[in-house]
């Protein structure tokens, strides 16, 4: 009896220690951030695991439809890469905002041919592939993912070669989320963790402790598209990643929008001719979506706003925003005030709430006008808010509510 307690006891000992290492130890070494990325987003790849294994196991029915799935393309999983613990995902300094890379280990080279092959790489020549999301380059028994295969070339050392081979540590960047997003400077680091959570993906910095489910379930009750507040200082961070020239160049103390999308009809004018080769106009009509807004962009020194925009040739002799390609709209200057109205229908803008914030419903009239837009994930997605109070940010992704949670769906 004594015997079969102890090879019992020493099962679980094994089957411990097992669990332990496949599921929650980690190699917490980054090698591959590179010394000129400005952006980095790490994700717990064992966390995210033991998440999705919880999730699968409460939801019986998703082990069904798992069964029923197709086997021509193969997963990640078996693609002969080595996924590390903390995938790290970065962006690199001066180049576009969608652009973005990861560097992986290879560990079977016939394995990833055949995952490329069943993902529908093509082979570019000189170890480059591409299908219609992703650009591949290999290099030994590395290979780089991207976005874009622009920046290839220009991806620095990895910082360990920086800082005398002292490898960058995860826990200076994640602490207790799925992941976390750092933005990277000269100065400091700024970490946001992120957290997956049945029907929402939410963002913040480590030390937030504001609620700003008041003033969201406020917005949610509105009926504009988009509503915005922001202060000098959130204009100054959200430009930033657009235009860092503008920052210097205008002077702007808080900016609120309001819009809303409608459909109207287009009229197509063109020219043909007739039996006897007389030019005749042909008019037709076609369904388009236009945005109906108001933006006021709050100065002490509306005519510096007003110049600059001339000078970049913003507005034209109508006092038209050339810069906002949505229908005629008029741009007008006031005391303290610059504004700019859609002509056809405005959305006018509410009191000032005294919030920084961006708030944009999901809406089937985007969904139409942008084809890139037009896939599953963004058409689940009900609402995309930013909030900032103080030095707490938060970022809410909050997706339609489903028989399955999101890291199942």
């Amino acid at each position: 009896m004594k015997r079969k307690i102890y090879i019992a006891f020493f099962i679980t000992i094994l089957l411990s220690v097992g669990v332990y290492f496949l599921f929650f130890h980690k190699d917490k070494n980054l090698k591959y951030i590179p010394e000129n990325a400005d952006i980095v987003v790490l994700l717990d790849v064992k966390k995210a695991t033991r998440q999705y294994i919880s999730s699968f196991i409460m939801h019986p029915s998703k082990w069904f439809e798992e069964n029923k799935k197709g086997k021509s393309k193969i997963s990640v999983k078996n693609s002969g890469l080595k996924i590390p613990d903390f995938l790290q995902i970065f962006h690199l300094y001066k180049t576009n905002i969608s652009e973005w890379y990861t560097i992986l280990e290879i560990d079977d080279q016939e394995k990833f041919s055949a995952f490329l092959k069943s993902q529908q790489f093509v082979n570019d020549g000189k170890g480059r592939f591409k299908n219609s999301q992703f650009f591949i380059k290999t290099e030994g028994d590395k290979c780089i993912v991207g976005t874009s295969n622009l920046n290839f070339d220009h991806i620095g050392k990895p910082f360990s070669q920086k800082f005398r081979n002292n490898r960058l540590n995860a826990d200076s960047f994640i602490k207790d989320g799925l992941g976390s997003i750092s933005f990277i400077s000269e100065l400091r680091t700024q970490n946001f963790s992120f957290n997956v959570k049945d029907d929402e993906i939410e963002i913040k910095n480590e030390e937030n402790s504001v609620d700003f489910k008041a003033l969201i379930a406020d917005l949610e009750k509105k009926t504009q598209f988009l509503q915005a507040e922001l202060d000098s200082e959130n204009i100054k961070k959200i430009s930033s990643f657009f235009d860092e020239s503008l920052n210097d160049s205008i002077s702007v103390n808080s900016l609120k929008m309001s819009a809303n999308l409608s459909e109207v009809n287009d009229t197509i004018i063109s020219y043909g001719y007739d039996d006897n080769f007389n030019e005749i106009e042909k008019v037709s009509y076609q369904k388009i979506v236009q945005p109906d807004y108001e933006i006021v962009l709050q100065t002490s020194n509306p005519d510096k706003i007003w110049n600059y925009f001339k000078s970049k040739k913003w507005i034209n002799a109508q006092n038209q925003c050339t810069a906002i390609p949505f229908q005629p709209n008029l741009v007008s200057k006031s005391e303290k005030l610059i504004s700019i109205k859609s002509i056809r229908k405005s959305s006018e803008v509410e009191k000032i709430k005294n919030h920084n914030f961006i708030f944009m419903k999901n809406s089937s009239l985007l969904l139409s006008s942008f084809k890139t837009l037009n896939n599953p994930i963004f058409k689940d997605v009900e609402y995309l808010y930013y909030g900032n109070k103080n030095q707490n940010y938060t970022i809410k992704i909050k997706f339609k509510r489903d028989k399955f949670p999101l890291i199942l769906r």
